[in-house]
This record gives structure tokens, sequence and C-alpha cells, in this order.
């Protein structure tokens, strides 16, 4: 017979078994609730488009769930030295365009990271499309090459810089790439069926997939035959016939860190008005002809040095200074001519921190038009009319200047130049899948199906 002492016991029991419960649950709540609201507000904080209004870089889309395969590439993608990072970028618009990029060996790209400079000068688009394609495994990306439209081959030619003056040095780019298409043609099939037509890689340097840095070479060496029928992501581009645009090729523009220009709108004082007319600095030599006998910028800047050096609404400097980028958020115009090619980065930094960049560079094909109006938030002005800029500038503002600073405070536009990692919708890679997604002509899977749904 159960005392009243043993049932007090007993009462005594159940009531700490119950306590024991609810403090468990409560806990595993409290953790679970804590981890959904942290990773809230690192997406909220990491949402990526530059506003001159707004210094923080927001993204109006829904993200996606990460997919289970994106987990399980986390040991691949920490073993090439890239973080995991979330993506952040709808992929339904391409048309389902899956891409397969080739793990090659480290001596092909992630070797060249151990110098810094690597992942961030001007070049380093290479760097951050192989970076951003990986962050889209499960979406875009697909580990089955079977399925693949495209097949990125990752091959860093930029990050070779010279002991002498510092300058990438691309000698030794023609010979990589074969190696990497020897190594690929040997161990997958997929090049041989197509010589190539569905493979993709990147020349982000002065003339493309020409693979030289002074243009007469580069014309007389012309894009190698092996790449010839391959698609060549590269920042260089004209409107004119060109030997190192006789590929099927996609320009996109040179690599600006995201990071360096949010940092710069981060430290603009509030009210902060433009007080700089006309900006430039870099390279103007007061005698363009170097040892090579050729003429750096087809004596274009020393001519602007030689016009405009003394000219009060000119703020003209030759010298390197690390904070240039608060000079352009100071400027009203921001001369954008050609160097040794025709494109340049001060274009893409001009747009991200709202000074109007002046194009000065005939022929230029500029990347990505259909997502970035370039006559909307930009000046052309011919090369022979270099003498006549004072004025051509001084018109501009007396008439539609405010309609083009409005135009380039579309926070869109700043996006679509700009390579993020992971990828954002609308940005610079995005623009890129675009791009190779109308050129699904190209997939021997498309082919396939539509031959068995015959």
């Amino acid at each position: 017979m159960i005392t009243q002492k043993q049932r007090r016991t007993e009462k005594g029991l159940w009531f700490k078994h119950y306590y024991k419960w609810i403090l468990c649950f409560s806990l595993t709540l409290y953790f679970v609730s804590s981890f959904f609201v942290e990773h809230d507000q690192e997406d909220h904080s990491s949402s990526s488009s530059l506003s001159p209004s707004n210094h923080r870089i927001t993204n109006p889309k829904p993200k996606l769930l990460p997919s289970r395969a994106m987990f399980e590439s986390k040991i691949h993608d920490q073993r090439l030295g890239f973080p995991l990072q979330r993506p952040n970028i709808r992929t339904d618009v391409f048309n389902n365009l899956k891409i397969y990029v080739y793990d090659l060996p480290s001596k092909f790209n992630t070797d060249w990271l151990a110098n810094e400079r690597c992942s961030n000068h001007l070049f380093a688009a290479e760097v951050a499309l192989h970076k951003a394609l990986l962050s889209l495994d499960g979406d875009v990306r697909t580990q089955d090459p079977n399925e693949a439209d495209f097949f990125f081959v990752p091959v860093y030619v930029s990050c070779n810089f010279s002991t002498v003056n510092g300058f990438p040095a691309i000698g030794h780019a023609r010979s990589l790439i074969k190696e990497a298409i020897d190594l690929v043609s040997a161990q997958y099939p997929f090049w041989n069926r197509t010589s190539g037509s569905d493979h993709v890689f990147t020349a982000t340097h002065d003339f493309g997939s020409c693979f030289h840095t002074m243009e007469d070479r580069a014309i007389a060496d012309g894009v190698p035959r092996m790449l010839r029928n391959s698609i060549v992501l590269q920042t260089f581009g004209v409107t004119y016939k060109h030997p190192c645009q006789e590929v099927d090729n996609i320009v996109i523009p040179p690599y600006i860190s995201p990071e360096s220009l949010r940092k710069t709108l981060k430290n603009i004082p509030a009210g902060q008005e433009r007080d700089i007319r006309v900006f430039f600095r870099g390279k103007m030599e007061i005698h363009p002809k170097n040892v090579s006998g050729r003429f750096y910028s087809k004596r274009i800047r020393t001519q602007i040095w030689r016009s405009y050096g003394g000219d009060r609404r000119f703020y003209l400097q030759r010298q390197r200074f690390a904070g240039y980028q608060s000079e352009i958020a100071r400027s009203v115009f921001c001369l954008c001519p050609l160097g040794w090619a025709p494109w340049s980065p001060r274009l893409v930094e001009s747009v991200a921190l709202g000074c109007v960049p002046v194009i000065i560079a005939d022929g230029i094909r500029l990347p990505f038009p259909s997502a970035v109006r370039w006559p909307d938030i930009s000046l052309t002005v011919a090369e022979r009319d270099v003498g006549k800029l004072g004025d051509i500038l001084e018109h501009v503002a007396a008439t539609n200047l405010s309609d083009i600073q409005k135009n380039l405070e579309d926070p869109s536009v700043r996006r679509a130049l700009l390579f993020n990692v992971p990828p954002r919708e609308g940005d610079a890679t995005w623009q890129v899948l675009e791009a190779l997604s109308k050129k699904l002509n190209r997939s021997v899977r498309r082919k396939s199906n539509i031959y068995v749904s015959q």
C-alpha cells in the first residue's frame, strides 16, 4: 500500500521531470530563434546595391534558400581558399542555364592568390567571376558535367606581376591556357565533341583574347586558334572590326572592389557638395612616346594636360593617391580617356560614385548596354575634339547636366557594373549569366533534348 509520504515523493519527482523538460524545450527554442535572427541580420547587412542616398548595399528581391548541394560543396570550396557564402541571385530568369566549372589544378588559378593584388586589381574580374560561379552551386552551377550548357575554364592570366614595373605580365597566358585545354580535353569528352564551342574563358586585360598589352603586337598575334570556337568574357571591345574580337565575346567591366566603394561612400560627409568641376588623376605623360616608340593614349592624355593643366576648372593630377575615390565622389565630371586600350576602370568608379563619366576613346564598346543606358549617364567626346573639351563640358553643365546626374542615381545602373561574391541580382555576374543564356544554341544538352522530343 502506497503511503502519503511515497505519494509526495512521486509527485515531487514528476514535477522535477516536468520542469527539466520545460527547461530543455525553452533552451532549444531560444537557440533556434537566435540562429535565425542572427542569419536574418547577416542577410540584411550583406544585401548589395550602391545608392547615393543610402551608402549601404540593399537588395529588393527575396533570397533563395540554400540548396543541399551548396552545403555539400563546403569542403571543396574551402580547399580552393574561397569562403562559402549564400548566393543572393534568382536563377529562373536564365532559362534553366547550367554551368560546369572545371576543378583545375591550383597552378592555373588559386596559386596566384598568394599575392593579394590578384584579387583586387583592375584585371581581377577573372577571379571574382570564378568565385561567384562557385557560390552558385546547386543553382546555375552544376556538379554534373553531363547536364551543363557551358563549361567554365578558370585560368588566371593577369596575376603574373612584373618585378620591374609592377604591371601584369601576360606573356605566359597562351601557354597556360593551352595547357588547361590539353588537360580538360584529355580528362573529359566535352571539349572534343564541340572543339570548345560551349567553353567559356576570361581575358580581362588590355586587348582581351589577343593576350598582349600592346595593340600592334596584339593585332599581329590575333586570337589563339585554340580559342576561336569558344566564348571569351573580355574587358576589351570596340564597335569596329578588330582582330581581338574575332571570337564570340561578351564585354564585361573591369574589376573595382565593391568593398572599397562602400568604404568611400561611408566616409563621405553628409551634404557634401561636388566642389571639383572636372577631375582626372592618372598617367599623363609630357612626352608620350615611350622607349618602344609607341605613343601612350594616342597622345590624348598629353593633350589634356597641355590644354587644361593650368585651367582652374580642371583638377588634373599625375601622381598616384590611394584615396583618389574620395576625389571622384567630390567631382562633377570625371575624364575617362583611353590608355593603351580604350577601356578604363574609371568608367566603373565614376558611375558608382555618381560622377559623370566623360568617355574619350573612339569606337569603344561598353559593357552590358541592355542594363546600362550609357548615353543617358555619360558623355562621349571624340578624340579629335579634346581641344574643345572645356567648352563642351560648360555647355552640358548649362543644359542637361541635372538629367544625367539623376540617371546616375539609379542603383540598378551601378549594380550592373560590380562583381559581388556571392553574386547579387542584377550585378555584373548576373549580366554575364543573362548574356550566356542568350547563347544556348551552343549547348549540346539543348540540342540533344530537341532531337529527343522530335
